[in-house]
């Protein structure tokens, strides 16, 4: 499972994201980006972000780490903002919390290059987990170090909302036109072959084991929060196989 904190200080308020993230410090003296139970997204954005975070790290991408942060309302007492502390409100208990790269700059493609093997490797990746939030205006990606670093995955998995749909859903091309890296003549077919194989049953068990019981119970349809685990599984397994086919919108490097 991840690894537990607690939040001893709400710092502020981040106010890029559309669901209102925070700035913490927690009791292991660590600053996270904090993300909410009680945003309007809800659970399943959190369940998205491990998931993809969590599969993302196995598969040797950089992704801030991720904990999950205990909340006591309390702290927001002293917020000014209204809707931050209604947030804070109905929150309590476990959100999710990913370290702050502490200077780290937002990507540009204008700016920075990335060559064919990684662009390759990163479209792909988000092609797997059908990321529709990571275009040229809002790349989701910073660069830290001199590195690219992969952040926000809540908009990722549409498949959950609708499990019932979900393997038709998840059956579907992934248009990457409109992709931050489609330009760099992005190498997926490599990146297909390096990194499908190693979407297993067992590295998939291993992730979604991670997604703590109280963000899967209650989903109709689910028994029992293992249920769940198993699904995000399955869809993620078929689509790994063949999600190279389906990947329209970008000219590949030759």
């Amino acid at each position: 499972m991840l690894k537990e904190v607690t939040a001893t200080r709400y710092v502020t308020p981040l106010r890029e994201g559309g669901s209102l993230p925070g700035l913490v410090e927690a009791d292991d003296l660590g600053t996270y980006v904090l993300k909410f139970t009680g945003a309007g997204q809800g659970r399943k954005t959190l369940v998205a972000e491990v998931v993809c975070g969590e599969l993302a790290r196995r598969l040797g991408f950089r992704v801030p780490r991720l904990v999950t942060v205990a909340l006591d309302p309390v702290l927001g007492l002293g917020e000014p903002d209204p809707q931050v502390q209604e947030l804070l409100r109905s929150s309590g208990g476990a959100n999710l919390g990913m370290d702050f790269l502490s200077g780290a700059l937002g990507f540009d493609p204008l700016a920075f290059p990335v060559d064919p093997r990684e662009a390759g490797r990163i479209v792909w990746f988000d092609a797997l987990v059908n990321n529709v939030d990571r275009s040229w205006r809002n790349p989701n990606l910073l660069r830290w170090h001199g590195e690219l670093w992969l952040i926000d995955h809540g908009a990722t998995m549409i498949w959950h909302h609708n499990w019932p749909g979900a393997d038709t859903s998840a059956a579907r091309p992934y248009d990457a036109s409109d992709h931050a890296l489609a330009r760099f003549r992005p190498d997926v077919a490599a990146a297909a072959a390096e990194l499908a194989p190693r979407v297993t049953q067992e590295l998939l068990a291993e992730v979604t084991a991670e997604i703590p019981d109280a963000w899967l119970a209650g989903e109709p349809g689910f028994a029992t929060p293992d249920d769940l685990r198993h699904a995000y599984a399955h869809a993620l397994l078929l689509r790994a196989a063949v999600v190279h086919e389906r990947i329209t919108g970008v000219e590949e490097a030759k």
